[in-house]
């Protein structure tokens, strides 16, 4: 595992190369790959064939025979001239991060729309490479067949062939893309407001989503244990329903060929009533990970910092020490759209639940009812639906004031209210 240092990022800035090799490393375990060796590889000059420098390939060509390794990962994008100039010098297979991501995002892709989205990002990457391992279709693993494995034969498809079946995997995601559109109108009549969790990988979203939901959704210490949205109905402690929802998580150089395939899920994230930026603030590189998020936040056309949907979630403030707690709680305690929680012990739960509930009841209108004693149906409409603030009840009719959404309001008179 190689992470090169270009001289331009080591002045840098947000981000530390030990801890974006510790990701790239941890990328590479998220599909049961051993890492025998890594190391950062600081890049003066980038070679246009080959990125590195020939001693620094040199090095790593000893290090690959003294391990034996069979794979280098480069943390980096490379060109198809690069990858294959890398591979004769260190006579290994070599993938870069787009590659190594498309594998992971491929061995964990479980619905269908995740495997088409999938697999158009990844025949995107390869139209510009042609790899002689382009193999996925006869594999007997999961993943897009940039690592190599058992099941396979030397299949080569050209240009045509991608083109033909990327023209396909687009049409047949536009008509997922109509169906999520009509299931989003359905659950608008309901209607129960959403509520997205978006953040980095691996910053506790999962585990947050199953003390929330009460949930047992798939959650590891993990790059990207989540990859398809999974939804769950919330019952928030004033009574109102949400639908919360799960979605993958977003990483620093994600492919855009992934961001622009995952924009079907990542549409949900944009129809949401609120999000829920979930942080890992114990993490040396968050506010480099939080810059990541807001990048692919704004390329929706979600503005983070002035959408007033966005709350953030510093989560995990049970790994810091005192002091950096005691500092975290002081800048929440001062933010109305931030709060410290930690997923994983339940702090702070309680007051992400109050938060989400003010939220939800900031729209509504409160108004005074009368509604006759004896029309327990409306009664218990209203009780269901809005927030009896006060009620008076005479011999005849309850004299009821209650916070409810205007538009739960025209319903219960086009229901209940005659004349």
């Amino acid at each position: 595992m190689v992470h090169p240092v270009l001289r331009n990022e080591a002045d840098g800035v947000l981000r530390h190369p030990e801890s974006c090799l510790d990701e790239a490393a941890g990328l590479a375990r998220a599909i049961d790959l051993e890492v025998v060796h890594a190391e950062c590889a600081r890049v003066n000059r980038p070679q246009p064939s080959i990125l590195l420098g020939s001693g620094t390939v040199e090095h790593f060509a000893q290090i690959v025979e003294e391990t034996e390794a069979s794979l280098v990962i480069l943390d980096h994008a490379l060109s198809p001239v690069q990858q294959r100039n890398l591979e004769k010098a260190l006579k290994v297979k070599v993938i870069d991060r787009t590659g190594l991501i498309l594998e992971i995002f491929g061995a964990r892709a479980r619905t269908r729309e995740g495997m088409l989205q999938v697999e158009l990002a990844a025949l995107t990457y390869q139209k510009s490479r042609l790899v002689r391992s382009w193999t996925h279709l006869e594999r007997q693993r999961g993943g897009f067949g940039f690592l190599g494995g058992p099941g396979e034969s030397q299949l080569e498809m050209d240009r045509r062939l991608i083109g033909d079946r990327i023209v396909k995997i687009k049409k047949e995601l536009e008509e997922v893309r109509r169906t999520r559109g009509l299931h989003r109108k359905a659950r608008a009549k309901v209607p129960y407001p959403v509520v997205a969790l978006v953040g980095y990988t691996n910053a506790g979203k999962s585990t947050l989503f199953n003390r929330l939901a009460n949930a047992d959704v798939f959650a590891k210490d993990l790059l990207f244990a989540t990859l398809d949205p999974t939804m769950r109905q919330v019952t928030l402690p004033s009574g109102r329903k949400v639908i919360l929802s799960d979605t993958v998580g977003f990483i620093s150089d994600l492919p855009h060929g992934l961001v622009a395939a995952f924009r079907a899920t990542l549409e949900e994230v944009d129809a949401a009533d609120i999000i829920l930026h979930v942080r890992d603030v114990s993490h040396q590189d968050s506010e480099a990970q939080k810059a990541d998020v807001h990048e692919v936040m704004s390329d929706m056309g979600i503005d983070p910092d002035a959408d007033d949907r966005v709350i953030e979630v510093l989560n995990k403030i049970d790994a810091l020490d005192e002091e950096s707690r005691e500092a975290i709680l002081a800048q929440t305690a001062r933010n109305p759209r931030a709060v410290a929680v930690s997923a994983l012990s339940g702090a702070g739960i309680a007051d992400l639940d109050r938060l989400l509930d003010q939220r939800m009841n900031a729209h509504r209108h409160v108004v005074d009812l009368s509604v006759e004693l004896g029309d327990g149906a409306a009664l218990a409409w209203l009780y269901a639906k809005g927030e009896v603030l006060e009620r008076r009840d005479d011999e005849v009719q309850a004299h009821i004031q209650v916070a409810i959404d205007p538009a739960d309001l025209a319903r219960f008179e086009k229901r209940f209210v005659h004349g």
